[in-house]
């Protein structure tokens, strides 16, 4: 894949994840009636947001291995009833689309796999 799509990829699927985040604890189906601060579980998905923007290898990097907390936050809270399941579901999706853009993203864009043209060659 080529890195434009993969930062696509990655770009929409942050971002869609800090929505659900948000959403789901604040209003759509929050642990507590009114609203939980479980919300602030999208905090740590904050400072991503530039980097991945901007491209930053480093961002995709270390991004790749934070994601994997959502992906086993929506694996446990999958087998809750009603709408939790259904957006758990959601969020693993996001988190395994977010996880491979990121670490593919990181691969394809190594300084060692960048090719370059060296004289006799």
């Amino acid at each position: 894949m080529s890195p434009r799509v993969l930062y696509f990829g990655a770009s929409f699927s942050l971002l869609a994840l800090i929505v659900l985040c948000v959403l789901w604890e604040g209003w759509l189906a929050p642990l507590r009636p009114g609203g939980s601060w479980m919300m602030l579980k999208a905090l740590p998905l904050l400072p991503a947001v530039f980097g991945i923007l901007r491209g930053k290898r480093y961002t995709y990097q270390w991004l790749s291995m934070l994601c994997l907390l959502y992906l086993t936050e929506g694996v446990l809270r999958a087998s809750d009833p009603g709408l939790t399941a259904v957006l758990a579901g959601i969020e693993i999706a996001l988190s395994v689309l977010l996880f491979f853009s990121t670490m593919m993203y990181a691969r394809n864009t190594a300084p060692s796999r960048q090719t370059s043209a060296q004289p006799g060659a």
